[in-house]
């Protein structure tokens, strides 16, 4: 019977997965991966396997994680009935001041982090309605919480506080970051591929439907654009991004709108959605070219250019820019246009090598490397849950 560990990443409507089979010196190689989407409404099983075997298949009567969880066991049950699963892995996406590394999870951890959901309102309690649902399907097995925080939690000083009275870093009111499951992979592919750019100074840039940008020296995190909440920074597919705290304050006296309300203006309605008026996603807004999507591209643009002007100078200096996420992996277009604003920093950008969609980017003679390099928050989960079960 094989030993396996499974990846699990639970988002408010949708259950992300991966399943890795535990092969020489315990590393963990892929056998499936996949999600459930539109929990709750009309929920789909997209899967592929390793081998290149595809499943697509409406559910039903399945509305909770732990429903979504046995779906996927199903699946499993079905095409690897002779298989051990030995820990499961989870995405959470605040650890607070407290984890800075992955960690069993036991009551004493989930009590602990059900603490930090006033820090991520609409993201933890999804975080620990998955790790409840997997402890539920898989009783016998260790559940390991592995952080999207802890990759930021060697910002300095500086880079970690706000000007409020001292009183409020010490109750955890800090800047966090986030991505940092994506980060991790990307610096420690980076050391594959490139080990005298892992220890230069580097921005990696994680486009998607949510965005951040983090600066980088040797594997450690010096500066990132997502600061308290994953609110902060550059505006993505329905949040806003960086925004003047008396935009707030003026909503509330002068609008009349409730904390509610705005968290849903925030979260919700704004990013690329609200200045487009027409979609979220950043496929459609290229395809659209009305002077509303370009409006909301040339914002998203202008944004990532300005973040990188101010992480490099975090750094004092750049040496390498790494585009990944869904929009920095797959849209040349984006990877263009911001490449294409920021020569006068030392970045050039060979436009048939970024056409073609490869790992480098810019020219021979640029003094900033541009690399796209795909992300894999599930390898960086499985990877640590194999670790804890040795």
């Amino acid at each position: 019977m094989a030993d396996h560990v499974l990846a699990l990443n639970a988002g408010s409507s949708s259950l992300k997965f991966a399943l890795y089979e535990l092969v020489e010196d315990r590393r963990p190689s892929m056998r499936w991966r996949g999600q459930i989407e539109r929990l709750g409404d009309a929920p789909r099983l997209l899967a592929q396997s390793a081998g290149g075997r595809a499943v697509d298949r409406p559910l039903t009567n399945t509305k909770t994680h732990d429903e979504a969880i046995n779906a996927f066991l199903d699946l499993v049950q079905e095409y690897l009935p002779d298989i051990r699963v030995r820990a499961v892995g989870h995405r959470v996406v605040h650890g607070g001041t407290v984890y800075s590394e992955p960690v069993p999870v036991d009551d004493g951890v989930l009590d602990t982090l059900a603490g930090f959901i006033p820090f991520a309102p609409l993201h933890q309690p999804y975080s620990l309605a998955g790790i409840r649902a997997a402890s539920a399907a898989f009783p016998d097995t260790i559940q390991v919480a592995c952080f999207d925080t802890a990759f930021h939690r060697a910002h300095p000083w500086v880079n970690d506080t706000f000007a409020l009275p001292i009183s409020y870093y010490e109750k955890g009111v800090r800047r966090y970051g986030f991505h940092g499951l994506s980060y991790d992979y990307v610096s420690n592919k980076l050391k594959e591929i490139a080990p005298g750019l892992y220890d230069g100074r580097v921005v990696i840039a994680h486009l998607g439907n949510g965005a951040s940008m983090c600066a980088v020296s040797g594997g450690r995190a010096v500066a990132s654009t997502m600061g308290f909440s994953a609110l902060d920074g550059l505006p993505m597919g329905t949040r806003s991004g960086q925004l003047d705290p008396g935009v707030v304050l003026y909503m509330m006296q002068q609008e009349g709108l409730s904390a509610d309300e705005i968290a849903d203006m925030l979260y919700r309605r704004s990013g690329l959605l609200g200045l487009s008026g027409i979609s979220s996603d950043m496929r459609t807004l290229l395809a659209a070219d009305t002077p509303e999507a370009r409006k909301a591209i040339d914002y998203y643009v202008f944004r990532i250019r300005r973040e990188l002007g101010a992480l490099s100078a975090a750094l004092e200096g750049i040496d390498a820019l790494i585009f990944t996420g869904g929009i920095g992996e797959n849209s040349a277009r984006i990877r263009q246009m911001v490449c294409d604003g920021m020569r006068w920093i030392g970045i050039e950008m060979d436009h048939n090598r970024n056409a073609d969609g490869g790992t480098v980017l810019s020219t021979d003679f640029s003094r900033v490397r541009i690399l796209a390099i795909p992300t894999n928050e599930e390898m960086v989960i499985a990877r640590a849950a194999a670790r804890l079960v040795q």
